[in-house]
């Protein structure tokens, strides 16, 4: 049967075991090399791309459908969970993965072992009205107490103390991710969007490439991203060596990673919001086709029609409407590697997206961040 129009709904409903140790201010940290890095995309993505309108016969929706993969977080995590805050706003965990197996292996290197990791996470709280947005940004090396969990397959994981955040996904998967977040914010995540390597990079390449200006040059051998300062519109391949890369610019931090990462997701807002892909439906379908093989969400936006309706209630953030912060953090004065949350300053994050008001500038201040700001932007 033919696949039905979508209209333009809005979002439905609202490794270590030492003890943690205290931080300073300041301090830098020194670089550290590693050959799979971090990838990222955000909800955004998909809300210019996860589209069916009247794009053909029924079998292409079947196809679509197939193709998307999901788990049931609300099922797996149970009662244990903070209260759901009815105001009208949504608060999305997106995280990017690397799981070591198949094209991820080749791209980031290392062994096909099927191991799984995720290095980038970003809450993104949307504001009631669905008109703007605010990002915060997890480092991967925070130190964090992870809480007993048990996995989408039912297995259960001991809770750990002073462990790296990025240890929930390699240990439990998306359902000890959420936990997680959710055990450091105290808010609860409606929905979960996850995204791989090889996914990204050739979402990038359908979407035809995403310009950018950067304003220092940026060579890392790592990452194989070599950008002159300027203009460029970045393909599949340099717009992962973007989002991975530590070493080409800044301070060698993850902090630093951080800041082009959000920087390069606004380029990436901007460019999707213009491509006027309905246009042509061959490729609006080979986009769709690509996300809904790219990502892995929460079994509530599990299909084509439930994932289209989510992302099209996105459609009118723009970049100018959205505030990016990092999670607030303060280098760990036992590790130079590793950063600690600034409770204190975290508190102002947590309390504002729970209320649904702005973050305050107060609740970033003074904390540790990288030296890559303004690198990069728009093209």
């Amino acid at each position: 049967m033919p696949a039905e129009s979508t209209p333009e709904p809005e979002i439905p409903g609202e490794p270590g075991t030492s003890a943690p140790r205290r931080g300073t201010k300041g301090r830098r940290r020194k670089a550290r090399s590693t050959r799979s890095k971090a990838l990222l995309i955000t909800a955004w993505s998909a809300a210019g791309i996860v589209v069916l309108g009247g794009t053909g016969a029924g079998y292409l929706y079947f196809k679509l459908n197939g193709n998307i993969k999901s788990v049931d977080i609300n099922q797996a995590l149970g009662s244990d969970r903070p209260t759901k805050v009815d105001n009208g706003s949504e608060n999305i965990l997106v995280l990017g993965s690397d799981t070591r197996a198949g094209g991820n292996q080749k791209l980031g290197g290392g062994t096909d072992d099927g191991s799984a990791r995720s290095d980038t996470a970003m809450i993104i709280h949307v504001y009631k009205g669905h008109k703007k947005a605010s990002v915060v940004s997890i480092p991967r090396d925070t130190l964090v107490d992870r809480p007993s969990c048990t996995d989408a397959k039912g297995t259960a994981h001991d809770a750990a103390s002073g462990v790296m955040f990025n240890s929930a996904y390699s240990t439990g998967g998306a359902t000890c991710a959420v936990k997680t977040v959710e055990s450091v914010s105290g808010i609860r995540m409606d929905h979960y969007v996850e995204v791989d390597f090889t996914g990204f990079q050739k979402l990038i390449d359908d979407l035809g490439g995403v310009k950018v200006t950067t304003t220092k040059s940026i060579k890392d051998p790592d990452s194989h991203l070599h950008l002159t300062a300027g203009t460029h519109t970045l393909d599949g391949e340099q717009a992962l060596g973007l989002v991975r890369t530590r070493h080409g610019v800044g301070d060698g931090s993850d902090l630093g990673r951080i800041q082009l990462q959000q920087a390069f997701i606004k380029a990436l807002v901007d460019q999707v919001k213009h491509l006027g892909v309905l246009s042509s439906p061959k490729k609006l379908y080979d986009l769709a086709d690509t996300a809904t093989k790219t990502v892995t969400t929460d079994s509530d936006i599990g299909s084509v029609t439930d994932l289209a309706s989510f992302a099209n209630g996105l459609k009118g953030i723009s970049s100018s409407h959205m505030n990016m912060v990092t999670m607030p953090v303060q280098y760990d004065s036992a590790d130079a590697n590793r950063v600690l949350v600034d409770k204190d300053k975290a508190a102002q994050v947590w309390k504002a997206l729970k209320d649904d008001q702005p973050i305050p500038k107060s609740a970033t201040e003074g904390t540790a961040t990288g030296s890559a700001k303004n690198v990069v932007s728009s093209g």
